[in-house]
Parts: C-alpha cells; structure tokens; sequence
C-alpha cells in the first residue's frame, strides 16, 4: 500500500486535532506516515500510533525553531523525495499552506488548498467563490500536496505501528535567512481554538461595543465553544483581530456557528459558509444571514442570547 506523508500539527509534542483527521482522510489514500518536525516526539507518537501512522519520520533539529517555516519546507521535501508518498497532507493554516505551497514547487508537484474532503482517488473537495459552489479537483502532475481545514473529518483510531524513524536533513542557506528573534506566548482564554472548534459563537456590529462581547462570551462558556467576531466588530476594536471571521481573517467549519448581531456580508460569509448549522440572531428580519441560516431568529441578541445562555445552563446542570 501506498504511502501517504502527513505533518503532524503539535505544540510541543502535543498533537492538535487537525491531524488525527488528517490520518484518518490520509487512510482512504494509502497507509498513513506522520511527519514530526521538532521537539516532543515522545509525547505524541503513541497516538498518531493509535489513529493510523504506521511510520513517525521525526526532524528534530535546532533550524526548525530558529528560522520562519523554510526548515521545514527543507525537512518535508527531503522526506518526500525518500519516500515517494502517493499525497502529503496538511493542515490548512497559514503556516501549513505556505509549508505545502514550498514542497509543491521544490517537488514540481500541483497543490490543492483549503480542501474540505478528500476522497479514495487523491481526489479532494473545496468550498470556493466565498463558499458558493463546492468543486473537486484532482493533482494530475506529481506527488498531490493538499491542504485540508479543520473540522473535514471525525478522526478514527485506527491503530498501527507506529515506528519512530530520525530522519537527518540537509538545510539551505536561504532557508536560515528569516530568523525568529523573540516568541511571546498568547494568552489562554481556556476556550477552544477558533479554527478547531466544535461549536463558535461570534458577535458582529449588532454587539455595539467591547463590552457586548460579555454576553456573546457567556454563551460560548455556557457551550464549551470558541468565540469569534465579524470584521466589523474587529475593525472597530471591540475583539482581537485574532479570533476574526471571514475572507481576511479565519475560516471556521464547526458543527454548530451561531451568528449574533451580524449581518451576513460576503467577506464573513466565506469564513463560515461550510459550518454544518448554521443559527442566526438578528433584529433585521432582512439580514443576509438568514438566507444561509438553518436557524434564525429575529430579535435583539441582549433579548435572546441571555435567554439560550439560561436554557444550556440548566440542561447541563
């Protein structure tokens, strides 16, 4: 069977839940290699063991932390061209899309990004054109390089083997040219990822200010959700740009996004079109978001979302 390269997603070993569904899309493929770049293996190999990875290539040099993103492009190319992969799969994040994007060219292979499935053939599926049509797309020429976004499968363990390999790397000259000069932890909100999340509730203009944000907090808390905001409300300094929704901030594809005090514009639109429920509250009855909706009510957020914050309370207790 086929080997199919994916990189694993960690923060020091712990392994974040794109790629347990990267190993289990990466089965239908072929049988499943994890990709380790860094320190931690021994945190994580158990279990991308125990969700597919018949092989652990591990890189483990200084130059992945010292330098921006082409040490690995270095690290994943090199391992490809051993190996021979029939797809390298990767998240869909904005290091993991310039990552692919590097290895594509290097290995004069197409790329397909942003990808929601990915079938048996190679074959994967994108949402495009601010989520309007869905199109499949296939690599004709190479080793296929997909991106694929959190959120595109429920990963499936799958146990397998598991061989931790030490792989050793040559890297370039160019790629010691950005060097990272100082890293500053973010800030823990306890929260979900925003791009990970099961469930996100967002707040747009209709919050009114920063101290809106409470109330779309108290839900997501209720909820065990990721919070995240319009563009709008970004813009104006009621959120961080971190937790942004839409075309210029982060795409989201949670099973549940609930959209409160936001209109529906095209560029929020195109970061959460593909969330599997869609539940709006808005006063104007007219509000573009309610052509997507699965649920929608018309009302004031201060009204109803106190109101579902209440109703999750009670059920849980």
């Amino acid at each position: 069977m086929a080997e199919v390269l994916v990189v694993v997603d960690h923060v020091d070993g712990s392994v974040r839940k794109p790629t347990l569904e990267l190993l289990t899309l990466a089965r239908r493929i072929g049988e499943p290699s994890a990709v380790f770049l860094g320190t931690g293996v021994e945190n994580a190999s158990a279990v991308l063991a125990e969700h597919g990875a018949a092989k652990v290539y591990v890189v483990d040099a200084p130059e992945l932390d010292e330098y921006l993103v082409v040490p690995k492009a270095d690290a994943l190319t090199q391992i490809a061209q051993a190996a021979s992969p029939a797809a390298i799969l990767v998240t869909s994040s904005a290091e993991g899309k310039e990552i692919a994007a590097r290895v594509a060219v290097r290995l004069g292979s197409g790329l397909i990004t942003d990808a929601v499935d990915v079938a048996a053939d190679g074959s994967a599926s994108q949402s495009v054109f601010a989520a309007s049509y869905v199109v499949n797309a296939k690599v004709t020429h190479g080793t296929p390089v997909i991106t694929v976004k959190p959120n595109a499968a429920a990963p499936e363990a799958a146990p397998a083997a598991g061989a931790v390999e030490n792989v050793a790397v040559t890297f370039s000259d160019l790629s010691k040219a950005p060097k990272v000069t100082g890293v500053v932890p973010r800030e823990k909100s306890g929260r979900p990822e925003l791009t990970e999340a099961a469930i996100v509730v967002s707040g747009g203009r209709g919050v009114g200010g920063p101290e809106g944000f409470a109330t779309i907090e108290a839900l997501a808390d209720a909820l065990g959700a990721a919070v995240g905001a319009s563009r709008a409300a970004t813009d104006a300094g009621w959120y961080p740009h971190a937790f942004q929704v839409g075309q210029t901030g982060k795409t989201v594809s949670p099973q549940l996004y609930i959209a409160n005090g936001i209109s529906g514009a095209i560029q929020h639109r195109a970061g959460m079109q593909t969330s599997k429920t869609i539940v709006a509250v808005n006063k104007d009855a007219e509000a573009p978001i309610f052509e997507l909706a699965d649920y929608g009510v018309v009302g004031d957020l201060f009204d109803v979302v106190p109101q579902l914050t209440e109703e999750v309370a009670k059920r849980k207790g």
